[in-house]
């Protein structure tokens, strides 16, 4: 059996806390064997634990106490502290371990009741959980999520090689907002939200743009986010936003202006990587091989995904 989540890029703007979109690159736990204790294979960094001391088993045993351990490989292509919703990923996957191994038969909106009381908003987890574009909030400890699609675009990520913490990039916002800066930031965030649902890019470029929750005061913390910015509006794309807590930072295209711009951005020579996402539409997912017994050999015989 093996467990799929998507990578997240959150807040796209002034949607802070709020809004997410799942894109292709992955997670992958791969379920080997039963074991008298849990062991990850992977090759992830080293500060990453391969035992119970994990992220992915901490959830799914806050889900199911009494699971049995598995034997587990764990692959992922996300990059780690970089604004992509790596966290989220494992939380979202250690939640359907759980839902696969103690057969819970959980919900989509189960999930992400539990997902948001472990990560504390709902802006990666939902799109991880749902796929595609979500709008979501989250009061009195109930989540309200509104799943759509995304325009056509391409996504296109700068990720730097440092590391910025979510602790870091949160210190740098305001302690508070006047009613008349909430206002504004929230009519915003409207424009933004009604503009990407109406499939309006033109205007919902402007109004990521003009974020007034948190770019405002994170953009000092990642020095090649002007001249990114720059260069993609020179060269056609709709905006330019920070991913999450950043440092990531993600350009928003026309599909047919995207291996140009991703080109041009590697031309800068920048101390980190650009790749070009799309949207995943499925969200995590779970891919099992059904077994059967002939001659006295067990055949993996068909794969399919729930």
């Amino acid at each position: 059996m093996k467990i799929i989540v998507p990578t997240t890029s959150a807040n796209i703007g002034p949607g802070f806390d709020s809004v997410g979109v799942a894109l292709s690159k992955y997670l992958t736990i791969e379920v080997l064997r039963e074991s008298d204790h849990w062991l990850i294979e992977h090759d992830l960094e080293r500060r990453i634990p391969s035992n119970e001391r994990n992220l992915l088993i901490k959830v799914a045993r806050r889900i199911a106490p009494a699971i049995q351990p598995h034997h587990l490989k764990m692959t992922s292509d996300i990059p780690l502290a970089r604004g992509l919703g790596s966290s989220s990923s494992v939380i979202v996957a250690g939640i359907e371990l759980a839902n696969q191994l103690a057969n819970l038969q959980l919900s989509n909106a189960e999930k992400l009741n539990f997902a948001t009381k472990i990560e504390g908003h709902p802006d990666n987890v939902a799109p991880a959980i749902y796929g595609n574009l979500t709008i979501s909030s989250y009061l009195n400890e109930k989540v309200s999520t509104v799943v759509t699609e995304f325009p056509e675009v391409s996504f296109i990520a700068y990720v730097p090689n440092y590391e910025l913490r979510t602790k870091d990039s949160r210190g740098v916002l305001p302690k508070g907002l006047s009613y008349r800066e909430a206002v504004t930031a929230s009519s915003v965030a409207n424009v933004a939200i009604a503009a990407l649902m109406k499939g309006d890019m033109v205007t919902a470029g402007r109004a990521i743009e003009s974020d007034r929750f948190h770019e405002h005061y994170r953009q000092g913390l990642i020095k090649e986010f002007p001249k990114i910015k720059m260069l993609a509006k020179k060269n056609g794309a709709y905006a330019t936003y920070l991913s999450g807590a950043g440092p990531t930072v993600m350009v928003l295209a026309p599909k047919e202006q995207s291996n140009m711009l991703k080109d041009k951005i590697e031309e800068q020579q920048f101390k980190g990587q650009v790749f070009e996402l799309q949207v995943d539409c499925q969200g995590v997912r779970v891919e099992k091989w059904e077994e059967r017994e002939e001659g006295g050999t067990e055949l993996m015989k068909r794969k399919f995904s729930s």
